[in-house]
């Protein structure tokens, strides 16, 4: 496909364009010179490249160029710190027919087709962080070299809802084996989109060879000259067509099915290019590729992916009403008190991220030294990883200490309780901590649906709490839910949005009303589907009528994580606040008495069954609802919690209630959180009598 740099600037005018340069350089042991092509867009490494229309039509250039000149091999290699990050899907949110699809796709796949088609050697030299588009462009060229120290190697696609779509789908399998590359294109997407590590892209056959950051680029090319001269030889797998090849495809659609329900258009799209790879005929896949991408690109579907992508990466970054940066106060010592599983936990992260003291308190000795024990354990596993130098595990583990006295958070400038869920224990604990510290310091909680305005409220100083609510497990899970009180001052929460952004959290600003936005939606949510079950609705259908949304667990599944006792105060606590949209059902106060904590029980052969213990003690109504009526109340409730939240300016507005839910919920990206499938199912139309985002935003433009 041919078209001109105005064609391509006329698809997407706001591109930042990457712009491809060829030079010409000498190589010990070679009698012509090599044609090295650098692709760079001029930014520093915060903002990596990425390939729009123009960047396309720039680098198709710079290989012709290349080729021209009949030099020994083609190498192509990124700015410092940035191979090239994949498609600019700016470019993609834009396109408003289909045939815009397919222009983008066919583009990328004749630009990239002269790396794999050209009768002179082509190498990528992957010299840094290398996604989607930037892989497949690697992948097109007949020999990698990968940087030791780039630092994300990963196809994502299927993750945002798409699909590997310049030839990933169809070059991977055929290089490494259908297996590994299942492991790429679909296991690690949709396992929160897991990078590879360099070492692990050398043992998987998509880097060649590894050369440590220092000299990369001198390594490289000595290579370069030792393969062209034949002196190296590459070897290659041998790809196994067959039973290797099913058994890979069969792999790919549990994962698929079990991580999207069928939800994800783009996974399915990925799946049926995996069985077509097995032709290895790159000319039938790269058009089945676009075709699909083209398919895509008109799909609500990507169109909220792409809006959860940009969430994600940019209204997480710039959270809405935080006061200015300027305000926060310098954190150089932390207090946690309580020395519990999530204190701990929060206390590991503190030393990780911060690099300051920590002191846990708790109310005997024994608790305290768990605590403090559990830390130096944590820290141990990382060392013996390898993730950590025995040097930097020996000063995290200096860095915690545990008390009984709580006068060891006088010269702490942050403190944190994560105490019992009771109002009275947190004000005592307040009580206590105020006492020993200064004025100015930090006072926050992690409560997950009390009030922090009434925690407040008997403190000398109650403008300096703030709500701090990690998720758990509080390493992975992204989400900070940051809550001012009526009386939490600038400085408190510039200090704590600060702290957040060194803990590598995303932080949402969050009104302080009763569980938040998480845990109140999940609660609201999960009610109705619980009511289901307590008019008559068997818990096989209730627990299934959610799968068509491809949430990460179904409902019955989330109880037992979140556990049954957490679930049923905190429904305790919103049926306090709102009685007449929270209910609390008896049956989980009995299945909370007996001692129950789960639904299912496994049998040796994996098969699911209710336990009949909670069968027998739960009292079934009369009136069952179809697995399609409990999706559609537990959604319609949904559609109205969150018209109330946005009406009673629980958050700045929708995109950070589908913040939460992304990052807070692991809710899928397909669905862009939540309000652009409420928008796109009608739902909110039909409960709220209003969308909750333009039309055009998150949905493809009418």
């Amino acid at each position: 496909m041919t078209i001109t740099a105005e064609e391509a600037k006329a698809i997407f005018p706001d591109e930042v364009v990457t712009v491809a340069k060829t030079r010409l350089i000498s190589v010990p042991g070679l009698d012509k010179p090599v044609a090295f092509i650098t692709i760079d867009n001029g930014l520093d490494h915060t903002r990596p490249s990425t390939f729009g229309p123009q960047s396309l039509v720039s680098l198709g250039a710079a290989f012709d160029e290349a080729y021209a000149a009949g030099p020994a091999a083609i190498a192509v290699t990124g700015k410092p710190f940035i191979f090239a990050v994949g498609a600019d899907l700016s470019a993609v949110e834009q396109a408003t027919d289909r045939s815009q699809g397919v222009t983008i796709g066919k583009l990328g796949h004749d630009v990239f087709k002269k790396f794999t088609d050209s009768d002179i050697p082509t190498f990528a030299f992957v010299n840094g962080a290398v996604m989607g588009g930037g892989l497949e462009l690697a992948l097109s060229c007949h020999y990698r070299t990968l940087a030791s120290n780039a630092a994300a190697i990963a196809l994502p696609e299927v993750f945002l809802g798409l699909f590997p779509g310049w030839g990933g789908t169809q070059l991977l399998p055929n290089l490494i084996g259908a297996n590994d590359a299942v492991t790429v294109i679909f296991e690690n997407a949709l396992n929160q989109n897991k990078m590879l590590k360099p070492k692990e892209a050398l043992a998987l056959g998509i880097a060649d060879v590894l050369f440590d950051s220092a000299d990369y680029l001198e390594q490289s090319l000595l290579w370069l000259s030792g393969v062209v001269r034949g002196e190296i030889t590459v070897p290659r797998k041998e790809i196994d067509r067959g039973e290797a090849w099913d058994a890979a495809v069969a792999r790919a659609k549990a994962i698929v099915d079990g991580k999207t329900k069928g939800a994800a258009p783009g996974a399915q799209k990925a799946l049926a290019l995996l069985e077509l790879a097995r032709e290895n005929d790159l000319d039938k896949g790269y058009a089945a590729e676009t075709e699909g991408l083209a398919d895509l690109v008109m799909s609500d579907e990507l169109r909220a992916g792409l809006y959860s992508f940009n969430l994600v990466q940019k209204r997480a970054k710039r959270p809405a009403g935080a006061p200015d940066k300027s305000l926060a106060r310098k954190v150089t010592k932390v207090g946690v008190v309580g020395a519990g599983l999530m204190a701990s936990q929060m206390a590991l992260l503190f030393i990780r991220r911060l690099h300051v003291p920590v002191v846990l308190t708790d109310i005997d000795q024994a608790r305290v030294d768990k605590g403090v024990g559990y830390v130096h354990s944590e820290i141990d596993k990382l060392a013996g990883k390898k993730r950590i130098s025995p040097d930097e595990a020996n000063r995290l583990k200096a860095l915690v200490s545990g008390s009984l006295d709580k006068a060891a958070f006088a010269d702490a400038d942050f403190v944190i309780e994560a105490v019992f869920e009771d109002l009275g224990v947190k004000q005592q604990v307040f009580a206590e901590v105020e006492e020993h510290v200064s004025a100015e310091a930090i006072l926050a909680t992690n409560t997950s649906s009390l009030s922090i305005t009434d925690m407040a409220s008997k403190l000398k100083h109650p403008e300096r709490v703030v709500g701090f609510h990690f998720f758990n497990p509080v390493a992975v899970m992204p989400l900070l839910e940051i809550v001012r009180a009526e009386q939490t001052d600038d400085a408190t929460l510039a200090t704590a949005f600060a702290v957040g952004k060194q803990l590598k959290k995303s932080s949402v600003l969050v009104k302080d009303a009763p569980a938040f936005v998480v845990n109140r939606l999940l609660t609201r949510f999960m009610g109705e589907v619980i009511k289901s079950v307590d008019e008559g609705t068997s818990f096989e259908v209730a627990d299934k009528a959610t799968e068509p949304l491809g949430l990460p667990m179904s409902p019955m599944i989330l109880l037992q994580l979140v556990g049954s006792a957490v679930a049923l105060h905190v429904s305790e606590t919103m049926h306090g606040a709102f009685p007449d949209r929270f209910s609390v059902s008896e049956n989980m106060k009995k299945f909370v008495a007996a001692g129950k904590g789960a639904v299912w029980q496994w049998d040796a052969s994996g098969n699911q069954t209710v336990d009949p213990e909670v069968q027998a003690l739960w009292e079934f109504g009369s009136s069952p609802l179809t697995g399609e009526e409990v999706k559609t109340r537990a959604l319609e409730a949904l559609a109205e919690e969150i018209r109330i939240m946005l009406d009673e300016g629980v958050v700045a507005e929708a995109q950070d209630i589908d913040l939460c839910m992304l990052l807070g919920a692991g809710w899928p990206f397909w669905l862009g959180g939540i309000t652009p499938y409420l928008d796109r199912t009608g739902i909110s139309e039909k409960v709220t009598g209003k969308r909750f985002l333009a039309p055009g935003v998150a949905s493809v433009p009418a």
